[in-house]
């Protein structure tokens, strides 16, 4: 999932079982079945989200927060809330999404978690960059602070760099966006979480195409198409190639951005996703 200046990160989250090695059944005196098939479920529907399929991530994510509110877990809650929020965001339900992420915030305050309630907060600042209701500086400023808290989960300290970036890049400090989405890229990287590499290469890519680094650019998408191709990742390939066309329109190389628009078009036509099929054609005829 992205467009070329859109947001999309995905928090996976990370489930560690333990067995018995005993073939005799034993009382564990705790049953964590709904618990362990949610955070399994967690972590599909975010690759789906990842992946474009938004619909089918938002019915995934609508079946885990009942599963998470019957057990009343609220580390759960909050993080299946930030995720469905991300969805229906992406899904454009403005007002849904920040209805979840409120929830996460809410949950996170009763909890008394200061690594989710720094999440929640960062994940709220994100949603009012993207939105335009605050200013970018204040946005930074917010996420400077709350990330001292984020000590723990290095995929949220990775998150807390990419929206520092996000809010640098809107307020046209390019250099530092770059610096501070490439600290995310080298938590992405070294926990081989590919799909939120090949984002943060598509992201520093947005920010050399606005910095007129067209060149810096393409490389930069190139990386993340290298990346999406290695994980099967339909929906950032031709996102990557979209994002492509456009930085070669901006440069004046018109053949070069039909070419790229063309390989976008087969992906999305391939997926059988026809409203971004048609978006593509647009931009092929215009």
């Amino acid at each position: 999932m992205k467009k070329f200046f859109y947001f999309n990160v995905c928090l996976l989250c990370s489930l560690f079982l333990f067995f018995s090695c005993s073939s005799a059944p034993k009382n564990r005196g705790d049953i964590y079945v709904i618990r362990i098939q949610t955070e399994e479920g967690l972590e599909s529907a975010n690759r789906e989200a990842g992946k474009g399929s938004f619909e089918f991530a938002l019915t995934l994510l609508t079946n885990l927060k009942r599963n998470a509110i019957m057990v009343d877990d609220s580390s759960l809650i909050i993080r299946v809330c930030l995720s469905r929020g991300n969805v229906l965001y992406s899904l454009g339900d403005t007002n849904g999404a920040f209805a979840e992420w409120e929830r996460a915030l809410e949950e996170a305050l009763k909890l008394g978690n200061s690594e989710l309630l720094s999440v929640s907060r960062i994940f709220l600042a994100r949603g009012n960059l993207v939105s335009g209701r605050v200013t970018p500086s204040s946005v930074l400023e917010e996420t400077v602070r709350e990330s001292a808290n984020i000590k723990s989960n290095r995929l949220y300290i990775a998150f807390s760099w990419q929206v520092r970036g996000l809010a640098l890049r809107s307020l046209g400090l390019y250099r530092e966006a770059e610096d501070a989405i490439k600290r995310s890229l080298d938590i992405h990287t070294k926990a081989r979480q590919l799909e939120n590499a090949s984002y943060d290469w598509y992201t520093i890519a947005s920010v050399r195409s606005l910095a007129g680094n067209y060149s810096g650019a393409i490389s930069a998408l190139e990386m993340s198409v290298e990346i999406d191709r290695r994980i099967e990742n339909s929906w950032g390939l031709a996102a990557s190639y979209r994002a492509m066309g456009d930085v070669y329109r901006k440069d004046g190389n018109e053949r070069s951005a039909q070419e790229a628009y063309r390989r976008a078009a087969e992906i999305f036509a391939a997926m059988g996703n026809e409203r971004e099929f048609a978006e593509i054609n647009n931009r092929i005829r215009n």
